[in-house]
């Protein structure tokens, strides 16, 4: 079997895992993006759009060591230890990649964070789920209020389509069909064109290195590196 026939192999087994595990409506959004074509591994490339700061290469690094490692989408709500509690590595949602990134990185617990901002100012924070107080199980989970808690940290960036803008560790929402929210980190590789980089995100079949950054309508830019409100002790 070819290299290339094996990987077109692999790419529809990962997308028949992402449409077993998403629940409704997400089924069909998870199998079109398992297979479309920017799930293609990147060729290899000699430098970056933008430059790395050491903070951006040590959370990138962090991310990428997910691919491989958390190879299932599973939104499921679970019971997490409090704090730097966490599902088994192996599935995740988007918020997940970041989460894990920040933590193995540079040692900051947004569980810990997102709860404790949540605790002081609930009214700030989107009322979509019709809780009456935080759920450290799974407030940071949901992307709608990492991103909140960003604004409120003052992390949030423009929101532009020029590429440049988007630096290396940036993070960055989006609006997928169906007005689902999803999250990734922005890296330091390019995509083939060089036009813009790749994102590690876990957009229905595990952590992946993915050319998407300007494929859906971008709901938010943040650059956690000038925060200096990211402290978890």
């Amino acid at each position: 079997m070819s290299k290339r026939l094996f990987a077109l192999v692999a790419v529809i087994a990962l997308g028949i895992t992402a449409f077993a595990v998403l629940p409704g409506h997400n089924r069909a959004i998870g199998w079109q993006l398992a297979t479309s074509s920017f799930a293609s591994p990147p060729s290899p490339v000699e430098a970056p759009i933008q430059p790395s700061t050491d903070w951006s290469k040590t959370l990138i690094a962090a991310a990428e060591q997910q691919i491989g490692e958390t190879v299932t989408y599973d939104p499921a709500y679970v019971r997490l230890a409090f704090p730097g509690g966490d599902v088994p590595r192996a599935r995740g949602v988007c918020t997940d990649v970041v989460i894990r990134a920040m933590r193995d990185a540079h040692d900051v617990d947004l569980q810990l964070l997102v709860n404790r901002d949540m605790k002081q100012s609930f009214g700030a924070y989107p009322r979509k789920w019709g809780l009456a107080r935080p759920d450290a199980n799974i407030d940071h989970r949901r992307v709608p209020n990492l991103q909140r808690y960003f604004e409120r940290i003052g992390a949030e960036q423009p929101i532009t389509d020029d590429a440049q803008d988007y630096l290396p560790g940036d993070i960055v929402t989006w609006k997928l069909p169906g007005n689902l929210d999803h999250i990734g980190i922005v890296t330091d590789r390019p995509n083939r064109d060089a036009t813009h980089p790749l994102v590690v995100q876990n957009i229905g079949a595990g952590t992946r290195l993915q050319d998407m950054l300007f494929s859906y309508a971008i709901s938010g830019h943040y650059r956690l590196e000038q925060s200096d409100k990211l402290r978890s002790r």
